[in-house]
């Protein structure tokens, strides 16, 4: 998140997956090493930054994303269908549950990462998530408007915030217009030399 509260530049599109001025917020991830090997890229820091990148992959059974975080499309899938912007073998190697209002059928990748689009709202799809991950974790993977509807139903058991320094003036908030029916507090924080991490738990 930059200091500004924003998650994501404005206007994302195919050329802009983080909306236009977003891929800051995202560098420090793709120093480190786990980063590096989501791109396929040898090498990497080592520390704070790795620790919280890598435990963000970690005893994860299923994630949950918004539409926006899924692709640019808007409105009825295109055809050819927008499969994402990973790649054929994302790096998730499970089951992804994609908030939508425009039904689809589900969506096998290599790597065992399987898309599903969810059309009956967040908290089906979090049980349908719940089920997929077992005795695992279900991770919200955003975007913006995915985060505050999961933290306006009092759903979120931790969050980790990670304040990038730069201003970007415009985009997605995290925070806007969230109510809070769960108050945190914040539980740890760490600051490396790109960002500082923040965790947040219930208090």
């Amino acid at each position: 998140m930059s200091i500004d509260g924003f998650i994501a530049g404005p206007s994302q599109d195919e050329a802009h997956p983080l909306g236009i001025g977003g891929e800051p917020l995202h560098e420090w991830v793709f120093a480190t090493r786990t980063g590096r090997a989501l791109i396929g890229s040898p090498g990497g820091d080592t520390g704070v930054d790795e620790e919280f990148v890598s435990a963000g992959f970690e005893g994860i059974g299923a994630t949950i994303m918004g539409r926006n975080m899924f692709g640019p499309v808007r409105g009825d899938w295109a055809s050819p269908a927008w499969s994402g912007w990973w790649g054929e073998n994302p790096p998730f190697h499970h089951d992804v549950f994609v908030l939508t209002n425009h039904p689809r059928a589900s969506l096998p990748m290599e790597g065992g990462t399987t898309f599903h689009f969810v059309t009956d709202g967040p908290e089906a799809a979090l049980e349908r998530a719940r089920e997929a991950a077992g005795e695992s974790d279900v991770r919200l993977g955003g975007g913006a408007e995915t985060l505050r509807t999961y933290l306006g139903l009092g759903l979120v058991d931790t969050m980790h915030v990670a304040m990038v320094p730069v201003l970007l003036g415009a985009g997605e908030r995290l925070f806007d217009g969230v109510t809070w029916p769960v108050h945190y507090r914040c539980d740890s924080f760490h600051p490396s030399e790109r960002v500082v991490h923040f965790q947040f738990v219930p208090s």
